[in-house]
């Protein structure tokens, strides 16, 4: 058995704890060009959503919020208002039929609403995945200017690698790129804007977790953490309680706050 196979065996294994349908996607036997759009698309469909979402997560308040998940209590890992604080909970006025059933209802204003409880318990099991990798072999990556501070402030506090901004081409499949290196698992915080990271590790062959909004496609995704991936504060949140998970789950004791991964640029 090989080390990639034993790697999707364990991802397995944490998907079945989730008592939800069947895994996102085709893992890495999926089609490297499927579902990959080019950044440039990226950035000019994405751009007002983009504000909208950081607008939300500043101006908005529990108040049109507060029904973000279902009526069953949930054990959460911090109370749900502080989910709404940074507005996690917060989709787009588009949504995918992949992320159809991590959307808890619609605003009136149009924009999809997340169930905070599936965040909470997708980040519970990306750590569960996380811990069993050595930190180094752990490559987070995030080219959304408001995900590049937090993913690097988990690659620190786990010990794992960052890759933020613009990603080059080569970095998991050119051995001849200076720049050349060979995680075993891969963290991105938006499959569209990572869509590189993303295309490499398919082609490599390792497990794919990614942060995912409503409109999102999760065909080449292997385990999909539901949040706003376009607001400053919901990624913060999201990272650090990543980051405090896993360390949690190796035993050890978490030395950051969340104020630690929130950059006021």
């Amino acid at each position: 058995m090989t080390d990639n196979d034993s790697a999707q065996e364990g991802l397995d294994a944490a998907e079945d704890e989730i008592e939800e349908e069947p895994a996102e996607g085709a893992g890495p036997a999926a089609d490297p060009a499927a579902d990959v759009e080019p950044a440039a698309e990226q950035s000019a469909d994405t751009a007002d959503e983009d504000v909208a979402a950081e607008e939300a997560d500043v101006d908005e308040g529990p108040t049109l919020d507060d029904d973000v998940m279902s009526d069953e209590e949930a054990d959460l890992l911090i109370p749900v208002e502080d989910y709404l604080g940074a507005g996690a909970h917060i989709g787009t006025q588009q949504k995918t039929k992949d992320m159809e059933r991590f959307i808890h209802r619609v605003r009136t204003d149009g924009l999809y609403v997340l169930d905070i409880s599936k965040t909470d318990s997708r980040i519970r099991t990306a750590a569960d995945f996380l811990a069993n990798y050595s930190p180094e072999q752990i490559l987070v990556t995030s080219s959304r200017q408001y995900g590049r501070f937090p993913a690097e402030k988990f690659a620190e506090a786990v010990g794992a690698r960052a890759r933020t901004g613009r990603f080059i081409p080569g970095t998991l499949t050119n051995p001849k790129y200076a720049g050349y290196i060979e995680p075993d698992v891969l963290v991105v915080t938006d499959p569209i804007g990572d869509a590189q990271a993303v295309k490499e590790a398919i082609t490599v062959g390792i497990p794919v977790i990614a942060m995912c909004d409503s409109n999102n496609q999760t065909s080449n995704v292997d385990l999909v953490v539901p949040t706003n991936n376009k607001g400053r504060k919901a990624l913060s949140v999201v990272y650090w309680l990543l980051a405090n998970e896993v360390l949690d789950r190796r035993g050890a004791e978490p030395a950051y706050s969340l104020d630690d991964f929130e950059s006021m640029v």
